[in-house]
């Protein structure tokens, strides 16, 4: 152990482990007198001020996290004598969940069940808080030696995001269990940090990641396509329950994942009981034609489209459909435009049809009237013409009476 103390009060040991952006060392507390993890950032990070400031601010709402099943965050600054910025930390007596894979391989399914459990309470306090993890991987699971989980390294995903340091183009974190949305280059959110969990589950319980791909192309396109091979296909201790509920978590639409954490913890207590997840996810799985198309064309354009402008584009073609199919004929398109562009639009020609609608009846009831009044008038004159040839047949037979008594009485005489 060295003699030289950093940052005036720890005393540095043994290294714990090594990234791209930090370096983790079990370190002493001379002042707390407590062995604590010290992150030591690397060294170019610190040429970047506005990534400083940001790891800072992030540091410190990581710093406020204190939940069983969270890394606590102790300490953060900038070590004058080496120019290093530094996050002291708990300091989990175990194995993170990649070296419990490399040395052991698959966990039984009780086992990594439990981990992803831990995992989600963890999760749905930092969620809970306004913090998303954006870097969730078997790395940054730590279990304790009495089988305690916590999430490690909050704080500095999110401080690099908009650094200077990332190249455009570049990726933020383990490829592997980035979600289909911020492969796109969408911002993470909850949604993100399960998916990334979802990966996990998968790779404790089958040993391999859910999508083997030699870039982050091929990955987006694999994301977008199809849904990984079901877990229950390639392990067979693994159950269909189990399987369709790490499924629902590897969905590539964020609003078909589970609505938060506690919901994901929930799923997997049941899957384990047998109880499967209510929604199938494979029936959700299929892509619109404009998706297809914009992942199998590859341009980079659409793919750094607004997510509101990327979801416009996608309901056009279901927008257009209907107009497609009551299209009007030829003959009445130039009256369909006429009627459109008229002022007043579609309400003005509606009005208008309702107002011919109603002088129809109109006029209908008046026909009816007339035609009752032409019949009874018709009826009438039927009457009195019965009645007049009545009268003049009655005049008839009463002169044909009077010749005839005109012509006895002459031939009496």
């Amino acid at each position: 152990m060295s003699d030289d103390l950093f940052a005036d009060r720890y005393k540095l040991d043994r290294r714990l482990g090594v990234g791209g952006m930090a370096t983790v060392q079990l370190a002493f507390d001379t002042r707390l007198e407590r062995y604590v993890a010290v992150k030591l950032l690397a060294e170019h990070l610190a040429e970047d001020s506005s990534f400083v400031s940001r790891f800072r601010r992030e540091a410190l709402a990581a710093a406020r996290l204190v939940h069983p099943n969270i890394v606590q965050v102790f300490d953060f600054g900038l070590d004058e004598a080496t120019a290093r910025n530094y996050i002291v930390m708990e300091f989990v007596d175990g194995e993170s969940c990649a070296e419990i894979l490399r040395d052991h391989g698959p966990m039984g399914t009780h086992d990594a069940v439990n981990v992803l459990s831990q995992a989600c309470r963890g999760l749905d306090y930092a969620h809970r808080n306004g913090v998303v993890h954006r870097d969730v991987k078997p790395g940054n699971l730590l279990r304790s030696r009495d089988n305690a989980v916590k999430l490690a390294d909050f704080g500095i995903a999110k401080a690099a995001e908009q650094s200077d340091i990332t190249k455009v183009g570049s990726v933020l974190g383990t490829a592997a269990y980035l979600s289909p949305e911020q492969a796109r280059g969408e911002p993470a959110g909850p949604a993100s940090d399960l998916y990334a969990l979802g990966v996990v589950a998968y790779q404790l319980l089958a040993g391999r990641l859910p999508y083997e791909a030699a870039s982050l192309t091929d990955l987006a396109r694999l994301q977008e396509t199809s849904p990984p091979p079901r877990l229950d296909e390639l392990n067979p201790d693994v159950p269909a329950p189990l399987a369709a509920a790490i499924m629902v978590a590897l969905h590539r639409d964020p609003e078909q994942r589970y609505a938060d954490a506690a919901d994901m913890e929930h799923a997997l207590g049941e899957a384990l009981q047998g109880r499967a997840p209510a929604r199938d996810t494979e029936s959700t799985w299929a892509m619109d034609d404009t998706e297809a198309t914009r992942m199998l064309s590859g341009t980079q354009a659409t793919t750094a489209m607004p997510p509101r402008e990327r979801q416009r584009r996608r309901l056009e073609p279901l927008k257009e459909a209907p107009e497609r199919r009551r299209r009007p004929e030829p003959a009445r398109r130039e009256v369909a435009a006429r009627r459109s562009s008229a002022p007043g639009g579609r309400d003005q020609t509606s009005r208008r049809g309702s107002g011919m609608r109603m002088w129809l009846v109109l006029l209908l009831v008046l026909a009816l009237v007339a035609g009752g009044i032409a019949v009874y008038q018709a009826a009438q004159d039927t009457v009195q013409q019965g009645v007049q040839l009545k009268r003049d047949v009655q005049g008839q037979v009463q002169d044909a009476v009077d010749e005839v008594k005109g012509l006895i009485e002459d031939n009496t005489r």
